[in-house]
């Protein structure tokens, strides 16, 4: 499939931050590694603030927009957790890159692009912390886990997997966020939860490695 202007201009500014951080890349930089012309560049962003945005905004409305998918078609906050967290890892393979370059380059957003994603950061904690309360609120969950530590684990745990994913390597993506969501499960779930059928399906199947 051809690429858009747009997205090539993406492709090319997203390796050119990841190798030569933000400051150092200029719109010329990005126009010719991009095969575009600076006029091009200024017909599809206003400014290289603007480009670093959209960069860090597809990646985080991606994983809210499955996190709310999950709340609205699950049950029970056992699935709808387990949902959650199987599309936040598989994001990683889908939006390497773009969190690369969000961690190294988060500092330089303009106030207001900043704004903006933090408040969908906010929200998709607050998904989370929501999720994990109704699970204790419903028996599912352990009620000894406090919300907010639980919640911000899973996130500190999934976070890091952008240092490490390599998608040549010896497990792929859906397997990883497979493993993760055994993880997560087995350690959050009640002992009655645990044993129901219906969630038999959150984890693995013995095998040998």
């Amino acid at each position: 499939m051809t690429q858009s202007t747009k997205e090539r201009i993406t492709e090319a500014a997203l390796h050119l931050f990841e190798e030569n951080g933000f400051h150092a890349v200029t719109v010329d930089k990005i126009a010719k590694a991009s095969g575009t012309s600076k006029g091009g560049f200024y017909h599809n962003f206003k400014s290289k603030d603007e480009l670093l945005y959209t960069i860090h905004d597809s990646f985080i409305t991606y994983v809210l927009d499955k996190a709310e998918e999950a709340y609205q078609t699950f049950n029970t906050p056992a699935e709808i957790l387990y949902e959650t967290v199987k599309s936040f890892v598989m994001m990683f393979d889908m939006y390497r890159p773009h969190v690369t370059v969000f961690y190294q380059e988060s500092l330089y957003l303009a106030p207001d692009y900043f704004q903006s994603i933090k408040q969908k950061r906010d929200r998709y904690k607050e998904m989370m912390f929501k999720v994990v309360q109704e699970g204790i609120d419903k028996g599912e969950f352990r009620p000894e886990l406090p919300v907010p530590i639980t919640s911000m684990g899973i996130f500190g745990m999934i976070n890091w997997t952008y240092k490490w994913y390599k998608s040549n390597g010896r497990y792929s993506i859906e397997e990883i966020a497979s493993i993760y969501a055994d993880f997560v499960m087995h350690s959050i779930l009640t002992k009655e939860a645990l044993e129901k059928q219906e969630y038999q399906r959150f984890f693995l199947k013995n095998q040998s490695n």
